[in-house]
């Protein structure tokens, strides 16, 4: 989940904005690990997920790094081993810790990954008011991509800490649930979209991972994509007609997997005398059967797609389509505090839930685009090997944070992962 930046415009000199979005970011991972105890922010539930603190303590040796190491004189890390224990996969950055070791770092503590963040952040103030123009120029890119790489994390914090209080049976809820009023579903229709030669791919001026560019030309036949995401209710109808039981529907390796995984259900869903039941960051409760259907993989996506004779969409139909439809930015997002999917509303427009509530899967292998580079140096491992064996979602979730997602952003996990916010949109031929 891990694209690289690059930014098209010079960055710019301002000091005070630059040092704000910092304190804003910095301030958000720490509100997000405060519900938390230091037992919670230890443990790791399994090798894919990290505990709580290490997340704070791997976006802050990002900046560590790869800002104040090179670039900062006068500064002195933290602690001598922290490089080891908190780099995630950057070869070129030296040796590291296990990662699915890293819920038995009993230490450093809680408090000491505090005390790393406060000296860190002291050391970045710094060197975002003191640096030269020119020195500021050439790192400007870098201070970024590390606040959207922590927005990243923010992100994957709350994935993490649901799966690991999911597995506790006193069903701990991460925060108190928000009060929802029922709200009915509309009925799924489709939208037409026109095929042709179009072009996808960041083209803007501000911030971008450099996964998704260059923007180029890709061509399209004639799509129809659904106006809102699949619902709880719809998938439930998928469960009791024997789709987990059908191998029609599933590809082989998925077919495999359910056999060998024993999946009869999305994760976090329970089914107690008849009455299924879904575990949310607020705790269990009943499945809501109009919220979007979410945390299922891709192998069970593509399966109930085809139980409904329809096909997910490509990741191109799904870009042209939120482009052409002029989707706006906003929506179920980290903002809202739900931490969970809701139902779409009546809002007028063609297609609902584009942005938020959850990641939508998409038919689309994850690659490189045609006339991709990564970047040079250590920085180019943030994105580009990673380029196999994952599949492309779009749109954001209801954990991702506000401002952080774009129409050309892509997201990527295996097809098998089902801890993301992860759901389903439906598309056909014309």
């Amino acid at each position: 989940m891990h694209p690289t930046a690059r930014a098209e415009d010079d960055s710019g000199d301002d000091r005070a904005a630059a040092a704000a979005r910092y304190h804003t970011v910095r301030t958000r991972t720490e509100a997000l690990a405060a519900p938390l105890s230091p037992e919670d922010q230890t443990v790791q539930s399994m090798a894919d997920a990290s505990p709580t603190k290490w997340h704070r303590a791997h976006t802050t040796w990002f900046f560590e790094n790869f800002l104040l190491a090179p670039h900062a004189p006068d500064y002195r890390p933290f602690h001598p081993t922290y490089g080891y224990l908190f780099n995630s996969y950057y070869e070129g950055a030296g040796a590291r810790h296990p990662r699915p070791a890293r819920g038995l770092l009993s230490r450093p503590s809680v408090a000491e990954i505090a005390q790393y963040r406060a000296h860190v952040d002291a050391a970045m103030n710094t060197l975002v008011a003191n640096a030269d123009g020119e020195t500021w120029r050439t790192i400007a890119p870098l201070f970024d991509l590390g606040l959207h790489h922590e927005e990243q994390h923010q992100e994957l914090l709350l994935m993490d800490i649901k799966h690991v209080l999911s597995l506790n049976p006193l069903d701990p809820g991460y925060a108190e649930a928000k009060p929802r009023g029922h709200r009915a579903a509309p009925p799924l229709r489709f939208v037409d979209f026109a095929g042709g030669l179009r072009e996808i791919g960041y083209g803007g001026n501000g911030f971008f991972f450099d996964n998704e560019g260059p923007r180029h030309k890709t061509w399209l036949e004639n799509f129809r994509l659904a106006s809102r995401l699949v619902t709880c209710g719809e998938y439930l109808a998928f469960i009791r007609d024997g789709g987990y039981a059908r191998a029609e529907f599933w590809l082989s390796e998925g077919w495999a997997t359910v056999q060998s995984a024993g999946w009869t259900a999305p994760l976090y869903w329970r089914e107690d005398d008849r009455v299924w039941t879904i575990f949310t960051l607020a705790g269990r409760r009943a499945v809501d059967p109009d919220e979007p259907v979410c945390h299922v993989s891709l192998y069970e996506a593509d399966a109930f797609a085809r139980w409904a004779g329809k096909r997910l969409p490509t990741e191109a139909e799904w870009e042209v389509a939120a482009s052409e439809s002029r989707v706006e930015l906003a929506g179920n997002l980290m903002d809202r505090g739900a931490f969970h999917p809701q139902a779409a509303g009546e809002g007028g427009a063609s297609l609902e839930q584009m942005v938020g509530d959850v990641w939508e899967w998409t038919a689309s292998a994850y690659g490189a685009y045609p006339g991709y580079h990564p970047p040079e140096g250590t920085i180019g491992e943030y994105n580009g090997k990673f380029m196999s064996n994952q599949m492309v979602l779009r749109g954001g979730a209801a954990v991702t944070p506000a401002g952080h997602v774009r129409l050309s952003y892509r997201n990527f996990f295996p097809a098998s992962a089902r801890w993301a916010f992860s759901g389903i949109r439906l598309a056909a031929d014309a």
